[in-house]
């Protein structure tokens, strides 16, 4: 290969890092790098307990598989119900081993995600791209959906790149009908996140059954002799589907462990309301669209809102697609993409959810039995099913653009592009704010005073009186990161899902600790409405307006 050929892409790398980088600057605050810079991560929000969970089971020595004994001690507890990440731990465990002290890897996570954004977005625009400007800003609008940078608070949701390369394995068939291609994605996804994962084996499943009815309608048109070889391809397809649920359900084992975890009975509390694709539902959301406010009680999860340049886009396609001729290429995508239509169906019901909601109103909810909300707990935050179905919207009307000549394609995306940037202003102020802390460089905010160090030490274990670690959030996760760092257990832990175990185990431990029965060695954490015991008023410390009751055996 000479180097005119390699030229092409050694500008897309270096245009990769560029725009990475300048996306990371335009939305975070550039000290979560340091990875030795860790107090950030303890202010009271998700990205905290993903930073917690894998500090204790890196920090753990009698960790097994993803479950780590150092948080909701004796049970233990996965990394997966700490929102962190398994794949992370498997990459960084040999480094974290070599190196002593603190260590934080969210805020690389964050830069090498955009990174792969990119890549995938790039990987999947390339063949109907008519030239690199028209590309670029293909990729740049398939990296600037506004739900990819809500989720800076729960940084492991922060993988989209993950639908984007399903949606590049699909679209070509070859790559779509070779089920090596998928393992790989399969295991990644269920290394990340549950979530995502569904996303991905929607669009996997949906390769699946085009690649099934193909070989069904190919054997149906064949002569007698030709259909035992239509009966094989079936039956290939089927086993290979196999194959990917045992490869992922094998990984799901892993990361869940003893199970027997409590259903929330929460579905419906996070789902999309219909407006959401173009309701900015919030001031911070958009510059340039007017707003209606969600329902009182809806969350974040509720915001799917698609962006002003995006949504000039996607009502634009139809127009240009009437209008210009058919690229054979860019039809032949259009075309497959149709088999997706079934899986973003069904995902954008689950998005909605059993409670409908439009413009800030309740319409109507369906009842849902017990059995029927336990079965879909695990995707109780249904709204964030939507997300591909707004990637393969960018995907059809970004291509649909792509019929137009070079030069209008490429003044049409790069003004959408600026119309989106623009739209996103008090966003990406909003998801530096929350990173902004970083630059203090500050590890303790509510817990500065030295004695915290000796009272956790002087401990056997520690808890929280009453044992909910979300009441004031930061405090237990600068008091448990304190308990990590001296190898002792804490006795409860933020998690996504709880076992019976261990709520019962808790609420004995409260009634306990109500009726006096201490334990001499445990540092106990008094959150404002927990009582004081008689038998614990020899114990009683203040502690930066914190009420704790120290070991016994540690001096006051």
């Amino acid at each position: 290969m000479t180097l005119r050929d390699r030229l092409p892409a050694r500008i897309d790398v270096a245009l990769t890092i560029i725009v990475a980088g300048a996306l990371f600057l335009y939305f975070f605050t550039p000290a979560i790098l340091d990875m030795r810079n860790v107090g950030w991560l303890l202010r009271g929000t998700d990205n905290g307990e993903n930073a917690l969970g894998l500090h204790a089971w890196l920090a753990d020595p009698h960790r097994h598989g993803f479950t780590t004994g150092l948080l909701n001690a004796p049970d233990g507890v996965t990394l997966l119900f700490t929102d962190s990440n398994p794949l992370l731990a498997m990459i960084v465990g040999p480094v974290a081993r070599a190196v002593r002290g603190d260590l934080q890897f969210l805020g690389p996570w964050y830069l090498l995600c955009l990174i792969l954004q990119l890549v995938f977005a790039r990987l999947l625009l390339a063949p109907y791209a008519p030239g690199r400007l028209t590309l670029w800003a293909g990729v740049l609008l398939m990296s600037l959906l506004p739900t990819l940078y809500l989720r800076q608070i729960h940084v492991n949701l922060f993988s989209h790149w993950l639908i984007l390369w399903a949606l590049w394995l699909f679209v070509e068939k070859r790559r779509a009908d070779d089920w090596r291609w998928w393992l790989p994605l399969l295991a990644v996804a269920a290394l990340i996140h549950n979530y995502l994962l569904v996303m991905v084996m929607a669009i996997w499943g949906s390769a699946l059954l085009e690649r099934y009815e193909s070989a069904r309608a190919a054997s149906a048109k064949a002569d007698a002799s030709d259909r035992d070889k239509g009966w094989r391809r079936r039956a290939l397809v089927v086993g290979s589907g196999i194959v990917g649920l045992v490869l992922v359900g094998g990984i799901m084992a892993l990361m869940i462990d003893a199970g027997g975890m409590m259903p929330t009975g929460t579905f419906g509390r996070f789902g999309m309301p219909i407006d959401a694709p173009w309701n900015p539902a919030a001031r911070m959301m958009s510059g340039l669209m007017p707003f209606t406010d969600q329902a009182p009680d809806r969350q974040l999860e509720a915001s799917q809102y698609l962006g002003a340049g995006l949504l000039v886009l996607i009502v634009a396609a139809p127009f240009v697609a009437q209008r210009t001729p058919p690229v054979g290429i860019v039809s032949a995508l259009h075309r497959r993409l149709l088999w997706l239509v079934p899986a973003l169906i069904v995902l954008t019901i689950i998005a909605i959810s059993n409670r409908v909601d439009f413009a800030g109103r309740t319409l109507f909810t369906i009842p849902m039995s017990p059995r029927m909300m336990a079965l879909v707990d695990p995707v109780r935050a249904s709204g964030r099913m939507f997300w591909p179905v707004a990637y393969v919207l960018v995907l059809t009307a970004v291509t649909m653009a792509y019929r137009v000549s070079r030069e209008r394609a490429g003044r049409l995306l790069v003004t959408v592009v600026a119309i989106q940037l623009i739209d996103m202003f008090g966003l990406a102020s909003y998801a530096r704010e929350q990173s902004a802390g970083a630059a203090v460089h500050q590890k303790w905010l509510r817990t500065k005073d030295a004695r915290w160090e000796a009272a956790v030490a002087a401990a056997r274990d520690v808890t929280f009186v009453p044992a909910a670690a979300t009441e004031q959030l930061d405090l237990y996760q600068e008091v448990a990161w304190r308990a990590i760092d001296a190898g002792r257990p804490m006795r409860l832990v933020y998690s996504a899902r709880t076992s019976k175990a261990t709520e019962d185990r808790l609420e004995r431990e409260d009634r306990d600790f109500v009726a006096g029965r201490l334990d001499p060695d445990r540092l106990y954490v008094l959150l404002p409405s927990a009582p004081v015991p008689a038998a614990g008023a020899g114990r009683l410390m203040l502690l930066d307006g914190v009420r704790v009751l120290r070991p016994a055996q540690m001096k006051g």
